[in-house]
């Protein structure tokens, strides 16, 4: 499923949000997250709102659940969570970090970052996780509700939600114990009351919301009584269940395994279909957004283009029967579907795809196509040669049948270079489209000659080849001219029928300074059906 993501202020408050949440007569939900990410996560996943847990908070810190992390550690990471999400969130305040004076100082600070509510419960600081040891000790009644008071009398937003975490049957104080903590903090001014159980049955809770008979919300976390029925919650008039802590629980199990199995394999192989894409991530943290703002803000400047060379039919068999190469599908994408979307995902959106074989077939959201009617007896050139209109400004070339990374093509956009080449350094073993450069790739930052192309062709000596061209060239405006001036070269001399981009480059690098960028991978050439299971993994 596709999501578009987009943090924006809601209409009413945050506390406006997370007090209609808990006050309503349906029953709610809070998901937990523990940092900016997760927090988008449970938005994109269509919570209402988010559960700031302590103990995840501390766990994606490296630290306990016994406020090792301190309160403005905290507040650090709430900013972010808040920054980034639209929901309500009511945090995991733990003991409130102190006594009365801090939970008012706690509760301000909240407040000033758009926090929606807080959970202060009733043990003493520094807390101890409740699912650890056995009779915990409680706070003072008396002292706890002082805390609830200095906490709503330093709220800054009126609908601000304080919940009251009663901690009587997790330390086993009792039924009656509960009840009388829970009406004297509602009596001090908690928003709720959440009740806390580490029983595997919902036994006591459901007895706890029946003898409460609904005086404040109830709010619970099922986190040890989870195989109840959700329904027998909302018979029971509970106003809030708290998923608690699953996102980051989830989140480890992934993490451990990708860790296992890369270490084990040596290898990305095995776990790159099962893992987000990179550009997930991108989608998630709203890269979009930031290009936009960069077309609004920033000065602009003529966007690149690109030229696809995508006239030929290739051959993979009844895949090619009826459609070019380019047309394959790619997990429900075609090739140049996801050729053209790294493209605009760079920014260059004004893409024409040079087509030849079985022509009708080739399409693709926002394209300009010209046709190589030729394209069976006429070479790459041949077809550059058919959008030579096109080749004004700054223009990138790509085969129709490549894949890479989108890292690869930003880094030849903002190369100063005239003319750069993508060469993939570990390629010169595939034995096509070889590069010979004046120098090889070196892990040496501080080198400050780029190296320069001397020639691709299809054959070097093995001493030569420097890697294989990927098949993607930039060009400046005025490299662009120099492309211009080589085409018309070649047809001058009666080569442009038989000419090949490797013969085109060659000639361009013996008049002009090519630069080489050198990779390594992270870049696929689609020729046969073993290249398209690469593909689909790939993508």
């Amino acid at each position: 499923m596709n999501h578009t993501v987009t943090t924006r202020l809601p209409s009413r408050s945050r506390p406006a949000l997370l007090r209609e949440m808990i006050a309503s007569p349906d029953l709610s939900f809070l998901m937990e997250a523990h940092d900016g990410l997760s927090a988008k996560i449970v938005e994109e996943a269509g919570f209402r709102g988010i559960w700031a847990s302590g103990l995840t908070t501390s766990a994606a810190l490296g630290l306990r659940d016994s406020n090792e992390a301190s309160w403005t550690q905290v507040l650090d990471v709430l900013e972010y969570m808040a920054d980034a999400t639209a929901l309500p969130i009511l945090v995991d305040g733990d003991t409130g970090h102190g006594n009365f004076n801090n939970v008012r100082r706690f509760v301000r600070k909240l407040g000033e970052r758009g926090i929606a509510g807080v959970c202060i419960e009733d043990k003493l600081f520094p807390k101890t996780n409740s699912f650890l040891g056995e009779e915990q000790p409680l706070a003072d009644l008396d002292e706890f509700c002082g805390r609830i008071k200095a906490g709503k009398d330093s709220q800054t937003d009126d609908d601000f939600v304080l919940v009251a975490r009663v901690e009587a049957l997790i330390s086993g104080r009792g039924m009656e114990e509960a009840l009388r903590r829970a009406e004297a903090y509602h009596a001090a001014g908690a928003d709720a009351i959440l009740i806390h159980s580490k029983k595997a049955v919902a036994n006591e809770i459901l007895e706890f919301t029946a003898r409460w008979g609904g005086r404040s919300p109830v709010v619970i976390v099922p986190t040890m009584y989870y195989a109840t029925p959700t329904e027998a919650f909302r018979r029971a008039g509970v106003s809030t269940i708290i998923w608690a802590n699953h996102i980051l629980r989830a989140s480890i199990v992934a993490m451990r395994e990708t860790a296992a199995q890369i270490h084990e394999d040596e290898s990305l192989v095995r776990v790159e279909g099962n893992v987000a894409t990179v550009k997930d991530i991108f989608r998630i943290v709203g890269n979009a957004e930031l290009e936009e703002a960069e077309r609004r803000y920033l000065p602009a400047k003529p966007a690149a283009r690109a030229i696809v060379l995508a006239a030929s039919g290739g051959d993979l068999g009844g895949l090619t029967a009826d459609q070019p190469k380019c047309m394959v599908d790619i997990r429900g994408q075609s090739l140049l579907q996801r050729l053209t979307g790294t493209l605009r995902e760079s920014g260059v959106r004004d893409v024409t795809v040079v087509r030849g074989y079985r022509k009708e077939t080739v399409a693709a959201p926002g394209i300009r196509t010209v046709d190589n009617d030729r394209f069976a007896s006429t070479g790459e050139v041949f077809s550059l040669a058919c959008a030579r209109e096109r080749i004004e400004g700054e223009t990138v070339v790509a085969y129709g049948d490549v894949l890479f990374r989108r890292y690869i093509l930003d880094s030849l956009l903002t190369s100063r270079a005239d003319v750069v080449v993508a060469v993939d350094t570990l390629g010169g073993a595939r034995g096509r489209d070889l590069v010979a450069a004046d120098r090889r790739f070196s892990a040496d930052y501080l080198e400050e000659t780029p190296p320069r192309l001397l020639r691709v062709a299809a054959e070097l000596p093995v001493e030569e080849v420097c890697g294989a061209w990927m098949g993607l060239v930039r060009f400046s405006a005025r490299g662009a001219e120099w492309l211009r001036e080589e085409i018309a070269a070649i047809e001058a001399e009666g080569l442009l029928e038989t000419a090949d981009m490797l013969l085109l480059l060659t000639r361009i690098a013996a008049k002009h300074p090519v630069r080489v960028k050198y990779f390594t991978g992270h870049w696929l050439d689609v020729n046969n059906v073993t290249d398209l299971a690469e593909a689909r993994n790939f993508s």
